[in-house]
């Protein structure tokens, strides 16, 4: 009896509160670190969650079409791990989700989600799970480190994953890089874009990504952004998919010609990604030459400059009667705010 009084009394102090949590979107691979590369961008999702006698999902935003508003929800199905794991009950779940980043469009929105979920139940149950316990769960649900290891700690996240447990290491960007991501008006699932990649490549393709990856990881440890248009080169997935997205071919050649440091696809596309020193960018040449060479191919995009985000999720917990209590996510928790690197 008092084991169960003991319970109820737990789920009683998880109900009062309500937690917001604010998670950065990230690109994957970096040319050639595919699956081990990952960077945050300062392009936001947010998750509310708060224990509940029904369950309810709220979804704000333009970009959550399709979403499901049941038990099927990532969100939900990903706080029932937490709190599964953690050996807590919970079934009945109050959650908003708010996002900033379009779906599958090669941004991170589902390791943002996982992350945010995780971040949120774990937040909600007092924290019961390690941050290494959150990144090995959230790798075993994307099945790849490299976004939701960026979404997880900020910055830059170099990571390996064997199947069992992944390791990786986190760094600060280098200062005074800026990026141009480049969203086409067409979604391309994870899936189809796997899909298109051979089984087996030639060994020397490997050494190629091995000798470029080593090279990328290396140059953005060391602030050396002129090795950049060198590093970035990929054969072991950027040719094959660029079948699927007209006009990525001509970016990634020719962007360095642009004022560009280099160009990517984001990890698994249609978005394309340049990077860009800040104090030398020709911001309105590199935006003209990426509109007009995908409107050659007749595709429509949208472009937008980010920063590297230097941090993980960011987290707000109110107490019932709080005055931000019923506040729309975005709101308690902005997307602007200033990131001092020390």
């Amino acid at each position: 009896m008092g084991q169960e009084l003991g319970a109820i009394e737990q789920d009683l102090r998880v109900s009062k509160g309500r937690v917001i949590v604010k998670i950065p979107a990230s690109t994957a691979n970096l040319g050639p670190g595919f699956d081990t590369l990952g960077m945050a961008l300062s392009l936001y999702a947010w998750v509310s969650m708060s224990a509940s006698e029904i369950t309810k999902i709220t979804l704000l935003g333009d970009n959550l079409t399709g979403v499901p508003l049941d038990k099927s929800n990532l969100v939900y199905e990903v706080a029932q791990a937490v709190f599964h794991k953690a050996g807590i009950e919970q079934k009945e779940l109050d959650i908003t989700i708010r996002s900033d980043i379009p779906l599958t469009r090669g941004l991170g929105s589902s390791a943002a989600a996982i992350v945010g979920a995780l971040v949120a139940a774990n937040t909600l149950i007092g924290s019961k799970l390690t941050d290494d316990e959150l990144f090995q769960m959230a790798t075993a649900l994307e099945k790849h480190p490299d976004n939701v290891g960026a979404s997880l700690f900020g910055g830059l996240i170099v990571a390996a994953w064997d199947g069992v447990r992944a390791e990786y290491i986190r760094m600060d960007p280098p200062a005074g890089l800026d990026v141009l991501v480049v969203i086409p008006e067409f979604e391309l699932s994870t899936k189809k874009a796997r899909n298109v990649l051979p089984e087996q490549i030639p060994l020397s393709d490997a050494v190629f990504n091995v000798s470029h990856s080593s090279l990328l990881t290396a140059a953005l440890a060391m602030g050396r952004l002129d090795l950049l248009r060198y590093a970035l080169r990929d054969k072991l997935h950027q040719p094959y998919r660029a079948a699927l997205i007209p006009g990525m071919t001509t970016i990634l050649q020719d962007a360095s010609k642009h004022g560009a440091l280099g160009a990517v696809l984001s990890g698994a596309g249609p978005t394309l990604l340049l990077l860009v020193e800040a104090s030398d960018s020709p911001r309105e040449q590199l935006v003209n030459f990426v509109t007009e060479t995908m409107a050659k191919e007749g595709i429509k995009v949208t472009t937008r400059w980010l920063d590297p985000c230097l941090h993980g999720p960011r987290i707000a917990t109110l107490e019932q009667g709080h005055p931000d209590f019923l506040r729309e996510p975005q709101l308690v928790l902005p997307a602007t705010e200033v990131e001092v690197r020390v």
